[in-house]
């Protein structure tokens, strides 16, 4: 239950969100990142308002090495579509310090055109150190993007890390944007993430970087070749683009939408977004129940204990978990 005051703000943030402010639409977002206990249940309340009006939009996750050009190639994009109709939603996830637990938070200045454009809305946020390159509430900005009429919703990730599955885990197509100088450079491409990926585009093949550009795709292509398909109606296409000069963004997308019109047609995307959605549920569940474990004085106290007796190589790490899950029975 929320408290009348709550109830006014989900009120007037549902209405505002649905009729496409993006004022509202911002302080929604905020709402749903936080993680502050008495704002949860607001957001609870808030996405079951906005969830029935979610779900129409195409997702789209880009990832790639730092420095490949994801921001010029999404700006690029975003532009484009814009141009044709579209509303186009960008949710781009900052790297939080590990130290510091500071974020750059730069994406508007990196897309400034994207950003001045009235069919856009760009949602740079922290990753505070979350698997995958995104945020914690990721899944819920997209719900309320969606609400918000947003029909093309770009994730774009810090770059390619270890768990880039979450990211697949949470979008329809997967896009890895790889460097254009081959060799070395496409070693860092790690196997995993090719495997993952639906659509492939080579970046920065523009003058001098074309030419090295479409060895680097071909390349990739070969690799390709050698891996079993995720879906037996489609093989990842790969492109040379340039974000800077716009070359190839155009054909770039319709690989894009044809990978989600084969989905579609399979019924494999209605398949795909129920997983999502168990996906979603299962996340939150781990992690409510860390949360109401820790919330315990006792448990919190004993877990302390246990945390110094692991790092001294007094107890296992398995003996130490059973011994806390025997505490909170």
């Amino acid at each position: 239950m929320v408290d009348a005051g709550a109830s006014e703000l989900i009120d007037e943030l549902a209405a505002g969100v649905r009729a496409g402010d993006r004022t509202a639409l911002g302080r929604a977002i905020t709402v749903v990142e936080s993680t502050r206990p008495e704002d949860r249940r607001t957001a609870a309340a808030l996405l079951e308002r906005l969830l029935p009006h979610a779900g129409g939009a195409h997702r789209v996750g880009v990832t790639g090495v730092p420095g490949v050009g994801k921001s010029t190639l999404i700006e690029t994009l975003g532009t484009m579509l814009t141009g044709r109709g579209r509303r186009v939603a960008v949710l781009a996830v900052d790297p939080t310090s590990p130290r510091t637990g500071g974020s750059i938070l730069g994406d508007k200045t990196r897309m400034a055109r994207l950003a001045a454009d009235g069919g856009a809305f760009i949602r740079p946020s922290p990753s505070a150190g979350a698997p995958g390159g995104v945020t914690a509430a990721t899944r819920q900005a997209i719900a309320v993007v969606e609400a918000a009429g947003y029909d093309v919703v770009l994730v774009e990730t810090v770059g390619v890390g270890q768990s880039e599955t979450v990211v697949h885990a949470m979008v329809d197509s997967f896009v890895l944007l790889a460097p254009t100088d081959g060799g070395d450079d496409l070693q860092m491409i790690k196997r995993g993430v090719l495997e993952l990926a639906d659509v492939v585009a080579v970046t920065k093949a523009d003058g001098a970087g074309e030419r090295p550009a479409r060895l680097a795709a071909a390349e990739i292509r070969r690799a390709l070749e050698l891996m079993e398909p995720a879906h037996p109606d489609w093989s990842p296409p790969v492109a040379a683009v340039s974000g800077l000069a716009g070359t190839g963004v155009d054909e770039l997308w319709g690989r894009i939408v044809e990978h989600q019109e084969m989905l579609k047609a399979s019924g494999e995307l209605t398949r795909k977004r129920a997983g999502q959605e168990l996906a979603w549920m299962n996340e939150l569940l781990g992690r409510r129940l860390l949360e109401r474990f820790e919330a315990d004085p006792g448990l919190a106290r004993r877990r302390a204990e246990l945390t110094a007796a692991v790092l001294a190589g007094e107890i296992t790490a398995i003996a130490a978990v059973d011994d806390l899950l025997s505490a909170s029975e």
